[in-house]
């Protein structure tokens, strides 16, 4: 079995439902937005949050992926930093739990990275996100092929720090792994556009895109042509397309892997539907399976996740049914 490891933010993600707008009013922060807080800002919500019920999970794209790959029996690690301090232990005995080989960088000068995701009745989210330590990302944790790692797969929140990705994908491509690639925000793409092209076109053997994203990169409001844009710099290329299921293009061969009536499911959080998607395609991608297999796996995944609120599936459910792909 192919080993696949993540790198990116390591993050506690802790949850609330909010009757109203209220809450996100009092703190100033803009309905269906996502906005980087500094810690002061972090502290203020911290102290609102006491008086809601919130749940918390281990979250972070990359590692959401690693995940979910782990419930479904696969074999993982995580890279990533976290502060010295209860939520950098959660997260590394959640991980430790879930059967995730979890390399972390414990640093005292930052907190464990936090976000905070407010969800309201209509089912939109609002996050206020605090990176904290999540990153000081340490790249000599990286496994390596000879330690039976097969396939990195990195998050594109990264990008914002080009000397860091790069040293990454440099390191995982020339030493023998195939590198995964998660687009992660059409603003992020659309800011730094020239370099997430480099990155695809020198390093990347397996790229993910949302329409949105695959929009900005290729600049193109089609997705079936865009996927084959983002598909002619890379081994395989996929753009999700929601509802309506996923594009992928592998050897020059495009396909469209459409939901059936027996996979559209009533959606109650979208958080980490494209980070579970991610993980089923990989699943399925490792295991030999054809392009097809791959989407429909990737579908089938996101769909378990959209149903229930942040990324808490039944792992053993969720195991059952990916194990029927």
């Amino acid at each position: 079995m192919t080993k696949i490891v993540g790198i990116g933010n390591a993050l506690v993600d802790v949850l609330v439902r909010l009757d109203s707008d209220s809450v996100l009013r009092e703190l100033r922060l803009p309905r269906g937005g996502m906005t980087h807080i500094d810690a002061e800002q972090h502290a203020a919500i911290s102290r609102a949050m006491e008086s809601l019920h919130a749940g918390r999970a281990t979250g972070g794209s990359a590692s959401n992926t690693i995940h979910a790959l782990a419930m479904m029996g696969d074999s993982v690690g995580f890279v990533g930093t976290v502060g010295d301090d209860a939520m950098g232990r959660f997260f590394a005995t959640e991980a430790a739990a879930h059967g995730v080989d979890a390399r972390l960088r414990v640093v005292a000068d930052k907190p464990t990275g936090v976000a905070n995701t407010f969800i309201l009745p209509d089912g939109e989210r609002t996050f206020a996100t605090h990176l904290g330590a999540a990153p000081q990302i340490d790249t000599a944790l990286l496994p390596t092929a000879d330690d039976g790692y097969g396939v990195l797969h990195v998050e594109g929140y990264l990008v914002q720090d080009h000397a860091l990705v790069e040293n990454i994908m440099s390191r995982a491509h020339y030493g023998g792994l195939l590198v995964s690639y998660d687009l992660a925000s059409w603003n992020i793409v659309e800011a730094d556009h020239a370099f997430v092209r480099h990155l695809i076109s020198e390093y990347v053997d397996i790229a993910f895109a949302n329409e949105e994203e695959a929009a900005a990169f290729s600049r193109q409001d089609d997705p079936e042509t865009a996927l084959r844009m983002l598909g002619e710099l890379t081994q395989v290329a996929v753009v999700k397309v929601g509802k309506r299921g996923a594009w992928g293009m592998a050897e020059g061969r495009t396909c469209l892997a459409a939901k059936g009536p027996s996979e559209q499911v009533h959606a109650v959080d979208t958080t980490a539907a494209g980070d579970f998607f991610a993980a089923g395609f990989l699943h399925a991608y490792t295991r030999g399976g054809s392009l097809e297999a791959c989407l429909r796996a990737g579908n089938l995944s996101a769909g378990e996740v959209v149903q229930v609120m942040g990324t808490q599936v039944d792992a053993a459910s969720f195991a059952a049914r990916m194990r029927n792909i």
